[in-house]
Formats: C-alpha cells, structure tokens, sequence
C-alpha cells in the first residue's frame, strides 16, 4: 500500500522538468492522498539523505512554466560508482547499501525518478536490488528509441530556431557564412528540425559523416548564384568523413559520457579555409537547455507526470513512462535503454530536406 513516494532528477536539466514534478505532486496529494518527498541533487540526495523536503501543494504552486528543475540536478551521482575521499584520496566506491538504508529510514513506498539513459540505468540496476521505482524519460536530444518524444526537445527546437531566425540576418548583411552549433550527442533530431524550420543551407548530424568539400561547394554555388551568405547547422555529435567526434574531456569512472565539444569551430575554420568567405561560429550550448517550455512540453511533461503516479498505484515498478503515437503508454526500463533513437539517413526527414535543397555532405552523393 503506497502512502509516501518520493522524486528525484537526474542527469542535465531541460525545459519541463517542474512540470512532471507539478503533475506528479498534484495527482499524488489530489488523487492518490500520498505524501511526496522531494529529493535533490539526483541520487545524491538518496545517498546522503539530506536536502530532503515533504512537497505541498504550495510548493509547485507557479512552476508549469519555469526552466529547470526545483529539486536540482547532478550528471556526475551514479550511486554504484561514486567518488568519495578517503585519507586524502579520491576512490571510487559502491554506496547503494546508503540508498537503500535511507530510504527504508524516510519510508519511501516507492520513487520516481526523471533522467536520461543514465539515470534511467541507474534506476534499472536499483530495481534489481528490490528499489520500488518508475522513470520518466528526459532528453532535449530525444535519442531514445522507447518513447516517440522526449519532454523539452520541441522546446531545444524552438530556441535554435529562433537563433538561426536572427543569424539570418546579420549573415545576410555582412554576406557572410554562420556556423551555429547545437546540441545531439548520438542523434541529430534538433539539428535537423531546427535547420528545416529555420531556412539552414546545410545541415551536419551524426548519423551522415560529411565531406567538408562538399560542403563548400554548396556554399560556392549559393555565391555564384547570387546568395552571398549561407547558414550551416552542425549537431555537437557529428563527424568528419573518417574522422572522430569533437571531445573536449574524456570519461571516467564517475561520469561515463565524454564531454562534446568544438565541431562547430573546426567547420567553421574549414570552410571559410576552403571558400574564402569571412565565417562566424556561433554555439547554442546550455541556452538549448533552460527557459521556459513551450505549451506542447508542458502538456506531455504534465502527461508523463500523471501517467508515472499510475504506474506507482499499479505496482508497475521498473517501467518507464512513453509516448507512442498519441497515447501515453509504459515499457519496462531494461527495454527503454542503451537502444537509440536517431535520424534515418535514408529516411523522410533526410529526403525532405534534400528536397529543399539541404545539402548533408554525403561524401558519396
């Protein structure tokens, strides 16, 4: 019998996370009559047990439309691998034994967790050892392959589209190329959705290596035919034909993912090398990450929220929460990750695009 939950976030913030909190509080105080804990900083919170507030409803009262997340976030608290200082040292150490002593101390029934592919493996593995939890998926990427949409990417969308809105402009009286980099890791979602809505002349993601020659052509032929500026979108992911991704640091233990960075500024270099055109870069970087959501991420996150307290009342532990054409559905978390949801080279998206004239770079093309 569920009488207390508790909620936590995970990984990097993104628009719409306070509003699967909203939901979540509001269908557990309104509909379920649980107490809800809220828990920051990720699994840190768990593992330290402090930071720890009981969630009224005055609590997320005004939050629907506010960036972030009021509980904090952390990409770095994996619990099974967790850097602690022992005589001066740092060592890697599993601190699980915490989690699950502390959440028997607070009487937490069960939890829901919201996070990318790493909390929600995270999630998956404290399942195995007996943890009641549910997860609600989040990434402005929406690279995972279990649900059809993520919460904040249409929002990504629309801030890099208003970016490549006001480039157009300043490239077009300085008659000059612009390099706008966005963010997708593993997946060119924002990049290929925002360079269509706005107006991109090129468009590199990381499911097509590109051929920087080709590239330049493009941005030749636009100037022999009169268009004496080009805009280029490069997702953070995407590689050089027989090249590698640009990483500014390494993983490690803790942190397993490498830190993106610099494709944006190697194009640029590149090309204004390769065409003689005076070139600017411009990196979208965090700003893709905050404000406000827009009306459909709000409506989904406030969807994804309600549908999680569902699954808590129905003991549907170790499920994730997703969206499959319109209907809010779930899928056991073992299923929903490590499987990547990307672009489709050869797929509508892609073919839409060239048809408008985008050019990739296919170096075979």
């Amino acid at each position: 019998m569920i009488r207390k939950i508790g909620i936590s976030t995970g990984g990097g913030d993104c628009p719409g996370l306070n509003a699967v909190i909203r939901a979540i509080v509001r269908a557990a105080k309104l509909h379920y009559r649980w107490d809800v804990i809220g828990i920051e900083d990720g699994f840190d919170g768990l593992i330290y047990a402090r930071n720890l507030k009981l969630l009224e409803l005055r609590d997320i009262s005004g939050i629907l439309h506010r960036g972030g997340t009021i509980l904090g976030t952390t990409n770095r608290g994996n619990p099974f691998k967790h850097t602690v200082e022992e005589n001066g040292q740092e060592v890697i150490k599993d601190l699980t034994p915490q989690i699950l002593e502390n959440i028997k101390v607070l009487g937490l029934d069960a939890i829901i967790t919201i996070g990318g592919d790493g909390t929600l493996t995270i999630a998956r593995d404290l399942h195995k050892l007996g943890v009641n939890i549910v997860g609600v998926p989040k990434t402005i990427d929406n690279d995972l392959s279990a649900t059809d949409l993520t919460f904040g990417f249409t929002t990504a969308v629309d801030t890099a589209t208003e970016a490549l809105d006001k480039l157009h402009t300043t490239a077009e009286s300085h008659h000059r190329v612009m390099v706008v980099e966005v963010m997708g890791r593993d997946a060119g979602w924002i990049a290929i959705e925002s360079g269509i809505a706005g107006g991109a002349d090129v468009i590199l993601i990381p499911e097509i290596p590109f051929d920087l020659d080709k590239v330049a052509q493009k941005i030749k032929r636009r100037q022999i035919t009169g268009s004496r500026f080009s805009i280029v979108v490069v997702a953070e992911g995407a590689i050089p034909e027989g090249g590698k991704k640009s990483i500014v640091a390494e993983a490690n233990e803790e942190y397993q993912n490498v830190r993106l960075g610099g494709i944006g500024y190697f194009v640029g270099h590149e090309l204004e090398k390769r065409t003689g055109i005076d070139t600017r870069v411009v990196v979208l970087g965090h700003l893709q990450r905050g404000g406000s959501p827009n009306a459909f991420d709000r409506i989904l996150a406030t969807r994804f929220g309600a549908m999680a307290a569902d699954l808590v009342a129905a003991g549907k532990f170790g499920h994730m929460v997703c969206i499959k054409g319109r209907k809010i559905e779930s899928v056991t978390i073992d299923k929903a990750i490590g499987l990547m949801n990307r672009v489709d080279p050869n797929g509508q998206m892609v073919y839409c695009a060239e048809q408008m004239g985008i050019e990739f770079g296919r170096p075979y093309a």
